[in-house]
């Protein structure tokens, strides 16, 4: 069996929907899962409700429309008339969503939102579902939330694998076309969870895992994993062949290849993952398998943007030892700050963050009663793999470098641009 996943911008509307028949009816969908994201930028649209659901209630019905609106208009400019079933199913699922809205009782945030949150993953899969019936092929749908076990930490939810694993082995067809959602599970009371960041393709790869499957294939909107981001690099390169550990150590870095959770699995069985374009599908795209790191041998780049770079140091000039890090960083993540590069001497340490939540200036006045503080806001950390001379100077070209670290394989910058 072959795993694929396809994300939000591969079903934002009909045309992707259609779009997605047609990359089938080319690679085939004889024993092929489909593991599918919600359409577009339907998440965002369901934080909406929740926020308005804790914060605004009289903005809540309305944000509800707006998403039910959406999805009504790729059915309407899918199917000839609103009489078919697939118009009731919807309509069956956001009933479900106001019940939910209209009956919760938990203050809990993180529950609530992924109660919310799954009606994106659970409307897209079931109008994909039916139009694949519509144009001739049969499917089988599947609600993922029976199969992918989890506990009940709501947001970033650890699977059950030995549970997960029976009941994917005994339940999926083989032979036909499945559809399920991507980035969801349930807990042991069938409360609805989502499995974190990338959750969509650590789906694919737990299904297949527990199939043991042929391979995965991530389906995007370019023509594999490149070099670098084209958006801030010129002549960014395809890479034919990544193996897991470069692609854990890319996204180690940040590079959005592939999350390492979803790598581990399918290196424990050596299932090979294809980073491919449903806009050319019949293109060979990225293998991510084991084997030679990277294929051609290039510089890789990753850049994270609006990076704050904090240096601490000693008030008495005494030494910064393990107590004094392991303080620090127990507050780092006390405060969600995410740490991506360290560097320290006897009484300094210097580290480059991400304020994701603008939690800095309560850590700040923490942090001030014991040590000398000093940052620079939206600073950019670059950071070079199998990095060469030209690509360092076209990274520190033009630029102040505030950090430099250099180690075998790998250089990290962080850099301010010059006014």
């Amino acid at each position: 069996m072959r795993v694929f996943k396809f994300g939000g911008a591969s079903v934002k509307d009909a045309e992707g929907i259609r779009n997605v028949y047609d990359v089938l009816q080319k690679v085939g969908y004889e024993d092929v899962l489909l593991v599918v994201s919600a359409m577009g930028k339907t998440t965002n649209a369901l934080e909406v409700v929740i926020k308005n659901y804790f914060e605004k209630s009289t903005e809540l019905n309305s944000s509800v429309q707006e998403v039910k609106k959406y999805h009504n208009q790729i059915l309407l400019d899918l199917f000839e008339n609103e009489k078919q079933e697939v118009f009731t199913a919807v309509n069956a699922l956001f009933s479900e969503l106001e019940y939910f809205l209209a009956h919760n009782k938990s203050p809990n945030y993180n529950f609530v939102y992924d109660q919310i949150v799954s009606f994106g993953e659970l409307i897209s899969t079931t109008i994909l579902s039916h139009f694949m019936n519509f144009m001739g092929i049969q499917t089988q749908w599947i609600d993922v939330r029976n199969f992918i076990k989890t506990n009940a930490n709501y947001r970033d939810a650890e699977v059950d694998w030995e549970l997960t694993q029976k009941n994917i082995g005994k339940n999926v067809k083989r032979k036909m076309l499945n559809i399920t959602q991507g980035f969801l599970g349930a807990d042991e009371n069938n409360f609805t969870t989502t499995l974190g960041r990338e959750g969509s393709d650590y789906t694919a790869a737990i299904f297949a895992y527990c199939l043991n499957a042929e391979s995965v294939t991530i389906w995007k909107d370019v023509p594999g994993v490149m070099n670098a981001d084209p958006r801030y690099f010129e002549n960014a390169s395809l890479l034919n062949q990544i193996s897991y550990r470069e692609a854990i150590e890319l996204a180690f870095y940040g590079a959005t290849v592939i999350h390492p959770k979803t790598l581990q699995p399918l290196q424990k069985k050596e299932i090979p993952l294809y980073v491919k374009s449903f806009i050319n599908p019949l293109l060979k795209g990225t293998s991510v398998s084991k084997g030679v790191d990277l294929e051609p041998y290039l510089p890789c780049f990753i850049v994270k943007r609006n990076q704050l770079l904090i240096s601490l140091s000693s008030i008495d000039f005494s030494f910064i030892m393990e107590e004094n890090i392991s303080e620090i960083f127990a507050l780092f993540h006390e405060f969600k700050i995410k740490v991506n590069l360290i560097q320290n001497s006897a009484i300094s340490f210097s580290v480059c963050v991400e304020d994701k939540f603008e939690n800095f200036n309560e850590l700040n006045a923490i942090l001030s009663k014991k040590f000398k503080v000093d940052y620079s806001e939206n600073v950019t950390l670059y950071t070079i793999r199998h990095f060469d001379d030209k690509a360092a100077q076209a990274v520190e070209g033009n630029k102040v470098v505030l950090l430099k670290q250099v180690s075998r394989e790998t250089m990290q910058v962080v850099t301010k641009e010059l006014d």
